[in-house]
């Protein structure tokens, strides 16, 4: 961790301890980091909220998607949908470099004997690729998501930059809540029970009463693909 962005992450927890959701992004997007600024989306479950808040303030703000190769199609169909509903003009769609998958997953079964080397693969890497130049990135994780997420603070110095999950102290009902005021569009494999989604294989419908990410790498302890990890270690040094 670099030490004069742990020193950013304090400032930025002081001067932005009371301000919240759109305002907040603005002080990031216009103030702090302008140009310099990216947000990471899953185009999940959640995702609506924190991209129509990003759209209020800048709809040019550049939002990256990983496309692993292995998104469902409603996946994919959503994005389009929120992209074309929040008028976002810089959507930058990424995916594993095809010669990597071509020798490491030939067979495309990798997520079934190794799920950590299937999501550097499709994940990780393609994202590493697409980060320089920002010194920010914005992402949409709750601390009701548990697990590693439970404690997380807003601010973090994660590899060099400056990691924000705006979100991370609202209350699933109070994103309920916003999502109904709003109006926002569900994923269309919510209603069929899917309560977090990520790429097809690794993703199951869960009961209503399970926790957020129960369908995620069912039957496994892997609770985090790896791309909000350090890239030194295996989990968060504020966590």
């Amino acid at each position: 961790m670099v030490p004069e962005t742990q020193d950013r992450v304090v400032e930025l927890e002081r001067r932005y301890a009371e301000l919240d959701g759109a305002a907040l992004l603005r002080a990031l997007v216009e103030v702090e980091f302008p140009g310099r600024i990216a947000l990471i989306s899953s185009f999940g479950t959640e995702s609506a909220l924190l991209l129509a808040l990003a759209a209020e303030v800048d709809r040019s703000l550049p939002v990256i998607f990983i496309d692993t190769g292995k998104m469902f199609p409603e996946t994919l169909e959503y994005r389009d949908q929120l992209v074309e509903r929040f008028g976002l003009t810089d959507v930058r769609t990424i995916a594993p470099a095809p010669v990597a998958v071509a020798s490491l997953d030939p067979d495309g079964q990798l997520w079934y004997y190794d799920s950590d080397a299937c999501c550097r693969l499709r994940k990780v890497e393609p994202l590493a690729l697409a980060l320089p130049g920002f010194d920010a990135v914005l992402s949409g994780r709750k601390r009701y998501h548990g697990a590693l997420r439970q404690f997380m603070p807003r601010f973090q110095a994660v590899d060099g930059r400056i990691k924000i999950d705006p979100l991370a102290h609202w209350s699933q009902a109070r994103v309920s809540d916003e999502f109904f005021c709003r109006n926002l569009p569900a994923h269309p494999l919510q209603s069929e029970g899917y309560a977090s989604i990520g790429c097809e294989p690794c993703t199951i419908p869960v009961d209503s009463r399970a926790p957020a990410r129960a369908g995620r790498w069912a039957g496994i302890a892997k609770t985090e693909c790896g791309i909000h990890l350090p890239a030194t270690g295996h989990a968060f040094a504020a966590e």
